[in-house]
């Protein structure tokens, strides 16, 4: 059993909706319905009356209730206790990306940021560790506590929907996604956009579910007319995409950080014609309360990444780079106070004691 089932029960339980509650736990209505149908599954009862509105707890659910809150109780005391013990492994600062920007802007960007850590003292080298996924998996993550910080793209017509109440936000950088070639012996690029009705420039796309592939769509709309395209391959890699690219299979839309060392090489082109696309490089974290600080290295990094972020964000100046009413924490013990909650946002008894701690 996976313990994020219990506390979806609670939530239901508290909010008597299943919309509210998959709108609290940040997924879907119908991949929140499935979670609390395993939960059953696993317990082998009905905890649920779906045949009444709003939908209410049965017998066996109003008894689950009682041992599911007692239960996260003492997971939330033995996480608390376990925190509390020295590791250097605490020290560590986990990063969930995308896997382009884990290819492309995060190492150099890391080295970057070790070097202003290290100014005026001995060199400084954090202790890191990545989880590579998809746009929906790294939000997760962060969502559920799998990191402390994400770092993912950003554009406000494919925003991430993260409730800026519970989440500070960053702007890091501006990356340009822009059509690529491979260039011809003669030194001209091997394929030119917009083609022909009758002869169809080679497509290399992303699939459905990629951020890129939404991003490409924005890109392709804004050009100056409508490219006449063959979709011949696709993959949810924007470094996969490079390589057929280069190999003279089509065009393909990638980020200027993923193209920059073919580019200087003068093995790919970028194609003019106005299908580009800016997209901001964002930074997420929890934001801390008293009941649950964040680590200091983390809260080290937060503060240094404060004064590196430009007061309005490179190339699109109306998005603010600290989300809502998002307040500096500062890296010494006791300095920050409790965030703002939002009372319409239930708690369960957990998250209560948690606080209290």
């Amino acid at each position: 059993m996976d313990t994020k089932w219990l506390e979806d029960f609670v939530v239901l339980a508290e909010t008597a909706s299943f919309s509210r509650a998959a709108r609290l736990r940040h997924i879907t209505q119908p991949a929140f319905s499935r979670r609390i149908q395993a939960l059953e599954a696993w317990l082998g009862l009905d905890l649920i009356d779906r045949t009444s509105y709003p939908p209410a707890l049965t017998a066996a659910g109003q008894s689950f209730y009682t041992h599911a809150q007692d239960l996260l109780n003492r997971i939330g005391t033995l996480r608390a206790d376990a925190a509390e013990q020295p590791s250097a492994d605490r020290e560590v600062v986990g990063f969930a990306l995308p896997h382009t920007l884990s290819l492309t802007f995060f190492p150099g960007w890391l080295a970057e940021v070790e070097a202003s850590l290290s100014a005026g003292s001995r060199p400084v080298r954090l202790a890191t560790r990545a989880r590579v996924g998809n746009v929906l998996d790294v939000v997760l993550w962060l969502v559920e506590g799998g990191c402390d910080l994400l770092i993912c793209y950003h554009h406000p017509q494919q925003p991430v929907q993260l409730d800026p109440e519970r989440y500070d936000m960053l702007t890091l950088d501006v990356e340009r996604l822009a059509p690529y070639s491979a260039r011809g012996a003669d030194g001209r690029a091997l394929f030119e956009l917009p083609g022909k009705s009758q002869r169809p420039v080679p497509y290399l796309a992303y699939t459905a579910s990629a951020y890129l592939g939404r991003m490409a769509e924005l890109a392709l709309a804004a050009g100056r007319s409508r490219p006449h395209l063959q979709r011949v391959f696709d993959t949810d890699m924007a470094e996969g995409l490079k390589q057929m690219a280069l190999a003279g299979h089509g065009v393909a839309f990638l980020p200027d950080s993923t193209a920059a060392a073919e580019r200087a090489a003068g093995r790919l082109l970028r194609l003019d014609g106005g299908w580009e696309v800016e997209m901001q490089i964002r930074a997420y974290r929890e934001r801390p309360t008293l009941g649950r600080p964040a680590p200091r290295r983390v809260e080290q990094l937060w503060h240094l990444l404060e004064q590196r972020a430009p007061r309005e964000a490179p190339g699109l100046s109306s998005t603010r780079q600290v989300s809502g009413t998002a307040r500096k924490v500062r890296a010494r013990a006791g300095s920050f106070q409790p965030a703002r909650r939002n009372n319409s946002r239930p708690r369960s008894s957990a998250a209560l004691r948690r606080e209290r701690r």
